[in-house]
């Protein structure tokens, strides 16, 4: 029996959580259900995107993963089931997908049209716990949807790039708990366009001339440890995801601050590396 996995944006309060973990268990007692996160912003398909892009391969192949945000059904917002890269995804096609289908191509991609058959106002538990417990039994996709072609995308998923290739303008899409940013310039296209070009990174009136290799590097460890000072320090690498990040070295909102608070960085705000000659 495969792994289901939920991704949602219902937080922990609430009965949502509990009541789809229920539903899948009534059907399915011995499937192994795993929570990737209940605390995706409310309505926000890029983090959903970036957390299950990065969470979803560490899992078996076969695993089927639930992603209920912004899944209310409507004519521009319709559910689709996914399978690509040998794992299964449940959600709607509200771009969330595209970022995975944006480096590997689906292999199957359905809109789901059982939808006449359940009435819901809470499609994740009374369509998407169907869906996914007919593929955990072994069922296909062609059964529970039609095939369609295309993933709706998401705005801004790839960063722009002037004529003269001198300057990438990138977003920030994630803040993650360390309230570090993470923008959508990746390194391989970061590397592309550099070819070994000095360069500036900048977001706001911050600057940072040199990208880590990991957060300690700005650690100066031959200083004694009660003087360093690098606590609260500025820094920017490309994360475990490979992709760049504006970060606080040991960031703490409650003590030194992170990069968000103390720089002023929010979701979509603007992140920019011009390249110079050598």
């Amino acid at each position: 029996m495969p792994i289901i996995t939920l991704t949602t944006d219902f937080g922990e309060k609430d009965h949502f959580a509990g009541a789809i973990k229920g539903a899948i268990y009534s059907e399915l007692p011995e499937v192994r259900i795993v929570d990737i996160s209940h605390s995706v912003s409310p309505f926000n398909s890029a983090e959903a995107a970036y957390i299950i892009q990065n969470a979803y391969s560490s899992f078996p192949k076969g695993t089927i993963h639930v992603i209920g945000i912004d899944s209310e059904i409507n004519p521009e917002n319709k559910h689709i089931a996914v399978e690509l890269d040998e794992h299964y995804f449940i959600c709607a096609n509200n771009g969330i997908m595209s970022m995975i289908a944006n480096e590997i191509a689906p292999s199957k991609l359905v809109e789901i049209n059982i939808h006449d058959k359940i009435e819901t106002s809470f499609p994740v538990l009374d369509v998407f716990v169907k869906v996914a417990c007919h593929i955990a039994r072994g069922g296909t996709l062609e059964v529970i949807g039609k095939a369609i072609s295309n993933i709706k995308p998401i705005k801004n998923l790839v960063p722009y790039v002037n004529e003269e290739q001198t300057q990438i303008i990138g977003s920030i899409i994630y803040i993650d708990n360390y309230g570090n940013v993470v923008t959508n310039i990746r390194k391989n296209f970061f590397e592309t366009l550099q070819k070994g070009r000095p360069y500036e990174v900048s977001a706001r009136n911050y600057k940072f001339k040199k990208i880590q290799n990991k957060y300690s590097d700005i650690v100066n460890f031959e200083t004694p440890e009660d003087k360093r000072n690098d606590e609260g320090r500025g820094l920017v690498v490309f994360n475990s995801s490979n992709y760049l990040e504006i970060a606080i070295y040991k960031s703490n909102n409650q003590t030194v601050g992170s990069a968000s608070s103390l720089m002023g960085l929010g979701i979509r705000d603007t992140v920019t590396i011009n390249f110079f000659k050598e």
